[in-house]
């Protein structure tokens, strides 16, 4: 499967290399985990709770900055990815455009501290909770919808080399 992931830093970082690569394997990982055969077109914009903040308020109208934000191209069902993607693709390029994310790579370290658990795990973490929106999962509800989303994430985390919980 081909996987084309844009990623755009509207925020400078030393370690821009190092989280591109969390950020790219985790989406790969993630679509890999949940059956996606279909060539796909993954678009990020990593900035900081600024630039998260201006986002949200914009496209949800929430006056407040968050740690991610998913926009699905398409309304996917949960755990059951299409088998033909035909009808998903971009006659262009061939790739499914699966939609965009943006990560707030401030809010991201403030988590890690407060998790207590590494950069490198919270960003690979929003990115994987990321994707499964991007393929329909959801949380509005606490109940099962959110059961399952989380129960995902981490198991897809695992899947990654220092990615899994740790403390």
């Amino acid at each position: 499967m081909r996987t084309k992931i844009n990623i755009t830093f509207s925020v400078f970082t030393i370690k821009q290399p190092l989280v591109a690569a969390v950020i790219k394997k985790c989406i790969e990982t993630a679509l890999a985990a949940e059956s996606v055969t279909a060539p796909c077109e993954i678009n990020v914009l990593v900035t900081d709770d600024k630039g998260i903040h201006a986002i949200n308020k914009a496209s949800r109208d929430i006056d407040r900055p968050t740690d991610v934000l998913s926009f699905p191209m398409f309304s996917l069902t949960p755990g059951q990815p299409p088998e033909d993607w035909t009808e998903f693709l971009d006659p262009e390029t061939g790739l499914c455009p699966l939609g965009d994310m943006c990560i707030s790579l401030q809010r991201a370290t403030a988590q890690a501290k407060e998790f207590g658990h590494s950069a490198r795990r919270e960003v690979g973490y929003l990115t994987i909770h990321s994707v499964l929106h991007l393929l329909g999962y959801d949380h509005l509800d606490e109940g099962e919808q959110k059961k399952q989303m989380r129960e995902r994430e981490e198991i897809i985390a695992a899947m990654i080399p220092g990615m899994s919980r740790e403390k």
